[in-house]
């Protein structure tokens, strides 16, 4: 049997969640950067299923790969990060500091290569600002369109929608990281990410650092959306509900019922 008892695996999360606290900040922007132009890469993967199948289910289906890359290779998610950091701090394993600094250096490793990502993609799929019309550019145009102007539309209603959509999805994302860890195999970790990663995708929830790609690409793409329109109607709202949802959902309630000290689980 390759699987680790829930016990092991939250004592090992935290453990995570402490050593990404202390490494210095270059490691965590260079993870952050990698981070955030693979899970660009797998959205227009995503895209381009759904397009090409007709059903958006299959492009969910096919989003995980970027996931597993980042998992497996050990890199810096900033909404991983919001459940596991918290963990170690909760475990006297890091500081509030040490939180509050991971926390700001993954995510502008995930912003600086979700947008570098765009920005090569931008170029790949326009020819160098030749092509204005493709399936691939309005598909992109109309989910950044979603994830902000349908949510300007409606006021205050759209922000606590976006918080709220976030508050799952990070639910679920935080979950794809915890599962990483309850196989000694590589397929087996594989396999156990593949499912709340589909999960999340597939209910089109709000995730931060997807939005750090989809967002500025489509401004790139001359969609009608403004940075103040990106960061008010979804940025701002999708980080913090991923904080909840990943501290409260995932960091907190699995360390209240599964935390044990390494000690005590080897007894």
């Amino acid at each position: 049997m390759d699987s680790l008892k829930p016990a092991k695996i939250v004592s090992d999360f935290a453990s995570i969640g402490a050593y990404k606290s202390h490494l210095p900040l270059k490691d965590i922007l260079i993870r952050g950067f990698l981070s955030g132009g693979y899970l660009g890469f797998a959205t227009v993967l995503a895209f381009s299923a759904s397009l090409q199948t007709g059903m958006n289910i299959i492009g969910a289906l096919v989003f995980p790969v970027g996931f597993v890359m980042i998992i497996l290779m050990g890199l810096e998610l900033v909404t991983g990060n919001f459940a596991a950091v918290p963990m170690a701090v909760m475990s006297h394993q890091t500081s509030i500091k040490n939180l509050v600094y991971n926390w700001i250096a993954a995510f502008s490793g995930n912003l600086i290569g979700s947008i570098f990502f765009g920005g090569l993609y931008y170029i790949a799929i326009t020819k160098m600002g030749h092509i204005h019309e493709s399936d691939i550019i309005n598909k992109i145009i109309s989910v950044a369109s979603d994830k902000t102007l349908v949510y300007k539309e409606i006021g205050t209603d759209g922000w606590i929608t976006c918080f709220t959509k976030a508050i799952l999805c990070n639910w679920m994302v935080t979950m794809g990281v915890v599962m990483g860890l309850v196989s000694t195999s590589t397929i087996g970790k594989i396999v156990a990410i593949w499912l709340p990663i589909f999960t999340f995708f597939g209910l089109g929830l709000e995730h931060c650092v997807v939005n750090m790609f989809v967002i500025p690409t489509s401004i790139m793409l001359q969609a009608p959306i403004s940075i103040s329109d990106w960061w008010i109607w979804n940025q701002i709202p999708a980080t913090l509900g991923n904080i909840i949802g990943g501290f409260v959902f995932t960091g907190l309630l699995l360390y209240l019922t599964h935390y044990k000290k390494e000690t005590e689980i080897q007894n």
